[in-house]
């Protein structure tokens, strides 16, 4: 799903703070929307196999539950978006960083039903794909300061896609094995 210019290639790492690197290097292929779009269904149905009662499962106590990861993983996405957003129509204002922790606490993710969760997963991923498509290649190579640190809008993209990802594993690896038998 490249954009009508072509594909929107990796990011230099000049475009982004070094901790982002771990996500946007996950992310494989060429073309982040095509990873993007691709994603959607993968994630969902992650997540859709699952009862509310499994997506409650923590693999630790002081650790995210299955619906507090996916509602981090919206909450992220949302702000990423923003801030490409934000970028992306020449907004040179500094951009305020956020405390993820303190935003799933805030969200009470846990009292929500995970289709319900699920659904928004979909709509964000469906509007973040929207806002991307229709930039100009201009546009996509646009840096702005978000949490201190410079960024390009494509690094953003990329940080969204290699979040998922990165969470993704995760779930596979320490959640889902466990909370299927929950």
């Amino acid at each position: 799903m490249a954009t009508n210019f072509g594909p929107i290639q990796a990011p230099e790492a000049s475009e982004y703070a070094p901790y982002y690197g771990q996500y946007i290097s996950m992310v494989s292929g060429n073309d982040v929307l095509r990873a993007l779009e691709e994603q959607r269904p993968a994630t969902a149905a992650l997540f859709e196999r699952l009862s509310d009662q499994q997506a409650d499962y923590r693999y630790a106590p002081e650790k995210w539950s299955v619906k507090e990861v996916l509602g981090h993983i919206i909450d992220t996405e949302r702000i990423m978006s923003y801030r490409a957003l934000r970028i992306a129509r020449h907004d040179k204002k500094p951009l305020a960083g956020f405390e993820q922790d303190d935003y799933v606490r805030a969200a009470q993710f846990g009292q929500r039903k995970l289709a319900g969760l699920v659904e928004e997963f979909t709509a964000v991923r469906h509007a973040t794909l929207l806002l991307f498509q229709n930039l100009g290649p201009e546009a996509w190579m646009r840096l702005g300061i978000a949490n201190e640190k410079e960024v390009s809008v494509r690094a953003l993209a990329y940080i969204i896609a290699g979040h998922e990802l990165h969470h993704r594993k995760i779930l596979q690896e320490k959640y889902l094995m466990r909370a299927a038998r929950a």
